[in-house]
């Protein structure tokens, strides 16, 4: 019996007073019974000194009616005796201490309370787990809107420093601040893999620096970002494509204030036959924020159309 049963409900109530006296072959009999099963004394005493003075006035059916009623109205006190009266009917086995003539009568009565007692704990269990799945989707619910609503924080603060940069008047720290805010960005997307990091040569100097790495679908990407008046050309682009190269399996995505000119669109447009690269303006970037869209949606539309069209600077339409 896994369901606790708070009450006896009156279609169990009414099997228990006639089971328990049918298995008590006394009236004595049917008092420890109920003491067996934990009543209190107070409960059965006066029927006890009523057997003691007028034996033939005690009726056991009206005996068990009266304690079971008691038990019923006694509240979280008699809670554990209330669920061990049950045990001790669901696994009664000896019926030869029943009258001959009450033996099957007693045995269909407790297969009857086996019966009612495992539909109300089938119940009980299929409300806990019912209960407990409401919970859970709730939780899972809350967890996801507190993601949400993370995420639209870190966005917000992002826009709010990107916009900031275009009152900066200085290039370099523009520049650099450029890339800590889209980083951030980034980061809100769970996208980033790692910012502004520099691979350092030889004789200690840089190398080469990379602004950040994102992971889109499972697929690497260097990301280069420029704050510059004029068209990116050649010049600009091909260090990227250079660092691109040298890594395998590895996209590109260059973010630019400025347009692109046509001769870096082709030279961009070639190297798809070897890799990935998506040319992205800043433009687009703050239209995706002033209209409240996805960033990651815009880029996975660009590198599509890169793959697909062999287009590198396709201005995806919303």
């Amino acid at each position: 019996m896994s369901g606790a049963i708070f009450q006896y409900p009156p279609e169990l109530f009414a099997l228990l007073v006639d089971a328990i006296p049918a298995l008590c072959k006394s009236k004595m009999d049917l008092i420890l019974f109920f003491r067996g099963a934990g009543v209190p004394p107070e409960f059965t005493s006066d029927i006890e000194k009523q057997l003691k003075t007028d034996r033939q006035s005690v009726r056991k059916h009206e005996s068990a009616r009266t304690i079971l009623t008691r038990m019923n109205e006694g509240g979280d006190a008699l809670l554990a005796a209330r669920r061990e009266l049950l045990k001790r009917v669901t696994g009664f086995e000896d019926f030869s201490r029943c009258y001959d003539n009450e033996v099957m009568k007693a045995k269909g009565l407790v297969a009857e309370v086996c019966r009612i007692v495992n539909v109300k704990d089938s119940f009980t269990r299929i409300s806990r787990e019912r209960d407990l799945a409401v919970e859970a989707r709730r939780t899972e619910q809350q967890e996801k809107l507190r993601v949400i609503r993370e995420r639209q924080e870190k966005i917000a603060a992002a826009k709010k420093g990107l916009f900031a940069l275009f009152a900066e008047t200085n290039p370099h720290r523009r520049g650099k601040a450029l890339e800590g805010v889209l980083n951030s960005m980034f980061r809100a997307y769970d996208a980033l893999i790692a910012e502004d990091f520099r691979r350092k040569g030889g004789h200690g100097g840089v190398e080469e620096q990379i602004d950040g790495v994102v992971e889109i679908d499972t697929h690497l990407f260097l990301v280069e970002m420029k704050w510059w008046e004029d068209p990116l050309g050649p010049t600009e682009v091909s260090p990227h494509i250079n660092r691109i190269l040298v890594r395998s399996s590895v996209g590109g995505i260059l973010i630019s204030s400025s347009d692109f000119t046509p001769a870096a669109l082709n030279m961009c447009r070639d190297f798809l036959q070897q890799r990935v690269i998506v040319l992205c303006t800043l433009r687009e970037v703050v239209d995706v924020l002033n209209r409240d869209y996805d960033l990651m949606a815009m880029l996975r539309a660009k590198i599509r159309a890169a793959k697909l069209e062999r287009n590198p600077f396709k201005e995806v339409a919303w």
